[in-house]
C-alpha cells in the first residue's frame, strides 16, 4: 500500500509542465481519488483482518489464546479508525463500537492489574461515548437538555450498551462519581438500550440492568427486587447466554439468600456445560460463565 502511495505521488511531480494549469489540476484530482482508494482499500483490509482475528464462532475457541486475537483486533481497528471516510458515519461508529467492546472483554477476561483494568474500561468507555457523539439526535439533546437525557435519547443500541457497560465497570475505580451521578447514567443507558433492542447480545441489555439493580439498586431509587424481571427476561431471549443465570445466582440468589434458585441457577449453567452446542453460541462470555459457576460451587 505504501508503494502505490509513493507512485502517485512521483507520477505527479514528474508530470510535463506543459500540461499547463488545467492539466495540473485534473492531474491533482486524479492522484487525490487515487490516494482516497488507496486509503478505502486500506480501511477495507485493516477491518477484514479485525474480523478475522475476532472471530471466535469459525473454529474451536481456545480461551487462553484468544487474548492474542483479541489484541491483535484491537490493534488493527485502531489502526483503521483514523482512515475512515469523514463522511462514512456508518463506518466509523461501527468501529468505535467494536472497539468499546473489544477493550470492555480485555479488561473482563484477560487484565489482572486494577490499574491496566480501569484503562481499558475508560478505553471502551470513551469509544463508545466518541459513537455517540456521532449521533446527531444525542448531540441535540446534549447540548439543550443535558448528558442523560441524550442518553435515553441515543438511537444506536451498540453504541449506548457497551458505553453503560464500561462507564459502569469503570465506575468501580471511582466510587465517588458513582454516588454523584455516574450510576444513574448506567441506568439511563440500559434503559434506553432495552427501548431500543431488547434482544441484543443474548438479552443484553436486560441482563446489564437486572445486575445494576441488583446491585447498586439503591443509588438509582429502585428495589433491589425490581431485577428480577430483567434476570427472567435475559434468560428468555437468551438462553445459551449463560452469563444471564451466572449472573442471576451470583448478583441475586446468593445475596438474598435464596438457595433452592441459586443451585437451580448453577446447576443449569453446568448442565449446558456439558453441550458443545451451546458453548460455541456465544464461546468467550460462556466460557467466563462456567469458570464462574464453577467457582461459585467450591467450599
Amino acid at each position: 500500500m505504501a508503494t502505490y502511495r509513493r507512485s502517485a505521488i512521483l507520477a505527479a511531480v514528474s508530470m510535463p509542465k506543459r500540461c499547463g494549469m488545467i492539466g495540473s489540476l485534473l492531474f491533482v484530482v486524479l492522484v487525490n481519488a487515487a490516494v482516497s482508494a488507496c486509503f478505502a482499500q486500506d480501511v477495507s483490509t485493516l477491518l477484514a483482518e479485525a474480523e478475522h482475528a475476532y472471530d471466535r464462532w469459525s473454529g474451536p475457541f481456545d480461551f487462553v489464546t484468544y487474548e492474542t486475537s483479541l489484541r491483535r483486533a484491537i490493534g488493527l481497528w485502531e489502526e483503521a479508525l483514523p482512515l475512515v471516510a469523514a463522511d462514512d458515519v456508518a463506518t466509523q461508529v461501527e468501529v468505535l463500537c467494536r472497539l468499546s467492546q473489544a477493550y470492555f472483554e480485555l479488561a473482563l477476561g484477560y487484565l489482572e492489574q486494577a490499574g491496566e483494568k480501569e484503562a481499558a474500561f475508560e478505553s471502551g468507555k470513551d469509544a463508545a461515548l466518541a459513537a455517540l457523539i456521532l449521533d446527531p439526535v444525542f448531540a441535540d439533546v446534549r447540548e439543550r437538555d443535558g448528558f442523560r437525557a441524550a442518553l435515553r435519547a441515543a438511537n444506536d443500541v451498540a453504541s449506548i450498551f457497551w458505553y453503560g457497560n464500561n462507564l459502569g465497570q469503570w465506575l468501580d475505580f471511582h466510587r465517588m462519581t458513582a454516588f454523584f451521578g455516574g450510576v444513574r447514567d448506567v441506568h439511563a443507558a440500559f434503559g434506553r438500550a432495552i427501548e431500543l433492542d431488547e434482544t441484543y447480545a443474548g438479552g443484553g441489555p436486560h441482563r446489564s440492568m437486572a445486575a445494576l439493580l441488583a446491585q447498586a439498586h439503591f443509588l438509582v431509587g429502585r428495589s433491589r427486587d425490581d431485577a428480577l424481571v430483567h434476570f427472567e427476561r435475559s434468560i428468555e431471549l437468551g438462553p445459551t447466554y449463560l452469563e444471564n443465570h451466572a449472573n442471576y445466582a451470583e448478583y441475586y440468589a446468593r445475596p438474598t439468600g435464596d438457595g433452592a434458585l441459586f443451585d437451580a441457577l448453577i446447576a443449569e449453567v453446568l448442565r449446558a456445560a456439558e453441550d458443545p452446542a451451546v458453548v460455541a453460541a456465544h464461546p468467550f462470555y460462556n466460557w467466563l460463565a462456567i469458570d464462574r459457576a464453577r467457582s461459585l460451587t467450591r467450599p
